[in-house]
């Protein structure tokens, strides 16, 4: 037996792990074993793609990069005499989205703090980020995968505190910072692989699976970066004290050179790229411009060429990593094809005012997690495939274990321990899946009293781990089956004039035209019960329960202590006004709200009204406003405890950041 059988034999025998790095301009495909606590390395293949099929890391043709893929893995299969069905891949950093929200919970009393409790905090804020990212319209189509998050602040009643747990409060907060991936870049990944017979095993982000390579963990007690400087995008990842704790990417890499060249000497893309790439080693480089002529240009003239094009390049990867480290590391990684460039340690090095040796091409640290008989591994470019390998071979992220959710596959991307709520946002589901709202409230006046009929109730989400009841903070293991129903929103409610009139008099008017008991009603309308009695017993005059605008328009007339509103109907070619007095207990009181006139009356308990309690009628999602609130009175600065008068008039708005 030849030792190319014993090695076919070998790996048939032991569970390969086959890592894709789908790249803006190639696809690496690597496969390998686990011997020894460390990666084997059993056969590496690459293929350029023929065209403009990826766009900053990101799928933009799903077949032409389906074509290449399964060039990659055909090559290995023969390479390997083996049949490969499933794979590891990563999700670019470039469409990474990061926002910062908060989120308040108020408990009924005073009560100790409990994980459930905190989950349910959380996951508000973490919705609340999600809702940031809206388009130009302030709506969001666009679905979102929870990539991880950071819990920045936590508040208890108004105090900052490190950890809510176990401590007794009323009103709590969490400030979070929450990064997600649209839908659509891992979606494109999953159709991509399913077209050549691959099923997804592993998916993490490349920031991540490169760091996984270039910096173990068991140097990442330092404040280490690594940068993997790609054909369009330099996506990066920052470790500090044992662990990752940040990643973003910068929107240039290596292309930014490529064009410059290709601008500057006439040449197609493919030649700008072989020049690029000689420019380490060499004192003149040949080529063939599109026009057919012959050039023989010094390595000096075309570093000159493209001196702006790197500056550029490394001053926006420094701004990047000072950015998300807050502040310079201790040392920078750098991979990927752009590393290579001659003079990048040194310029990032300077930009980062830090020494030029603490800038180094990653690599010689692939030989802790890895190696192999065959291939020298140490290439700067094998950092996300051979971080993908290592991720999932050595279980450095949860993904590398199954869990299922709702009959299929969970889609997994951070690492560390996962509650059922991080599983339920990794794979699309948001705060309105997990805590359902009881449907919109109907309020009208009905002969001048305020009436309120509710919208029905939510359905609760159902949610079993292994077939029992489960809780949103509960952790979950390798192989835990999750159902979960989301939850379901309360119908609005609905009613019409003989749902909440008992008595029926003479006529029955709605804002100011007759009506009869069939007549549907909607929020704000007035009815007035000509010769009737009483209402149904449906609750009344509590404003404070009620989320919806109940603004009626009437026209006043002080007549002896009484208030009385004159509607003026049509019966016929008639017109008929009728008189209706009130009490002087039920006068309305009347404020002008962004410019809309609107009635109010008076509290049961003779309370006055306050600024807050006309904030739910200025149209503002409190949850998700679109910039800084604006509150004021008769044109002057208005605070939430500021008692109101008789015809103030009250703004209530965003402005616009």
């Amino acid at each position: 037996m030849n030792i190319e059988t014993e090695k076919q034999l070998k790996a048939s025998d032991q569970e390969m792990v086959f890592s894709l790095d789908i790249g803006t301009r190639s696809i690496i495909g690597i496969v390998g074993v686990v011997e020894q606590e460390k990666f084997k390395v059993l056969a590496i293949e690459k293929e350029e793609h023929t065209n403009r099929a990826m766009v900053d890391g990101q799928i933009e043709n799903i077949d032409q990069v389906a074509h290449v893929a399964r060039i990659v893995k055909e090559r290995l299969e023969k390479k390997l005499s083996c049949v490969l069905t499933k794979v590891c891949v990563a999700a670019a950093g470039r469409a990474l989205k990061t926002e910062k929200a908060s989120f308040e919970l108020s408990m009924p009393e005073v009560r100790q703090v409990d994980e459930e409790t905190i989950s349910r905090l959380e996951t508000g804020a973490i919705g609340n980020a999600e809702a940031g990212f809206t388009d130009d319209e302030g709506k969001n189509e666009r679905q979102f995968y929870l990539v991880g998050y950071t819990v920045s602040q936590y508040y208890l009643d108004n105090y900052p505190i490190s950890s809510l747990k176990d401590h007794r409060g009323k009103n709590l907060r969490a400030d979070v910072v929450a990064t997600f991936l649209p839908s659509e870049v891992v979606e494109s990944l999953y159709i991509t692989m399913h077209n050549i017979g691959l099923e997804v095993a592993s998916l993490t982000l490349e920031p991540i699976a490169a760091i996984n390579a270039a910096i173990p963990q068991k140097i990442r007690l330092l404040n280490l970066t690594l940068v993997d400087i790609g054909a369009g995008t330099s996506d990066i990842a920052v470790c500090k004290d044992g662990s990752i704790i940040g990643y973003t990417m910068a929107t240039i890499a290596g292309d930014e050179i490529t064009e410059t060249i290709m601008k500057q000497y006439l040449v197609d893309f493919d030649t700008a790229e072989e020049i690029k790439f000689q420019l380490e080693g060499k004192k003149k480089i040949s080529f063939i411009d599109i026009m057919g002529l012959k050039h023989s240009v010094t390595v000096k003239e075309i570093s000159l060429c493209i001196t702006e094009a790197k500056q550029k390049l490394c001053r926006e990867i420094a701004d990047r990593i000072l950015e998300v480290n807050n502040g310079q590391p201790s040392a920078v990684f750098l991979a990927g094809g752009g590393s290579k460039l001659a003079g990048m340690c040194k310029q990032i090095a300077e930009h980062l005012n830090i020494d030029e040796n603490r800038v180094a091409i990653a690599g010689n640290n692939f030989q802790i997690s890895a190696f192999a008989e065959e291939y020298d591994i140490n290439n700067p470019e094998y950092a996300t495939p051979l971080g993908i390998a290592i991720s999932a071979g050595m279980n450095l992220i949860n993904d590398s274990f199954r869990v299922t959710l709702n009959g299929d596959n969970a889609k997994l991307f951070r690492s560390g321990s996962l509650s059922v709520r991080d599983i339920l946002m990794m794979n699309g589901f948001g705060y309105q899946d997990l805590i359902g709202r009881s449907g919109t409230n109907l309020v009208v006046f009905l002969d001048g009293k305020r009436t309120v009929v509710y919208g029905g109730l939510s359905m609760p989400a159902v949610l079993k781990i292994n077939g029992v009841e489960a809780k949103i903070s509960d952790i979950i293991h390798a192989g835990d089956v999750i159902d979960f129903q989301p939850a379901k929103n309360g119908e609005p409610a609905k009613a019409c004039v003989g749902d909440i009139v008992e008595d029926y008099g003479q006529t029955i008017f709605i804002n100011e035209e007759i009506a009869d008991i069939n007549t549907e009603l909607k929020t704000g309308d007035v009815i007035v019960n000509i010769g009737g009695t009483k209402p149904l017993d449906y609750e009344e005059n509590s404003l404070e329960d009620n989320k919806e605008d109940v603004s009626a328009e009437v026209e006043e007339n002080d007549k002896n202590n009484e208030e009385i509103f004159t509607t003026v109907v049509e019966v016929g070619d008639e017109k008929i006004p009728k008189e209706i007095k009130m009490e002087e207990s039920k006068i309305p009181i009347r404020f002008t709200i962004n410019g809309k006139p609107m009635m109010f009356l008076p509290k049961d308990n003779k309370d006055p009204y306050y600024l807050m309690d006309m904030l739910e009628y200025s149209g503002i999602d409190f949850e998700h406003p679109e910039g800084n609130v604006v509150i004021k009175v008769n044109g002057e600065a208005g605070y939430f405890q500021q008692k109101l008068n008789n015809g103030d008039i009250i703004e209530i708005y965003c402005e616009k950041m």
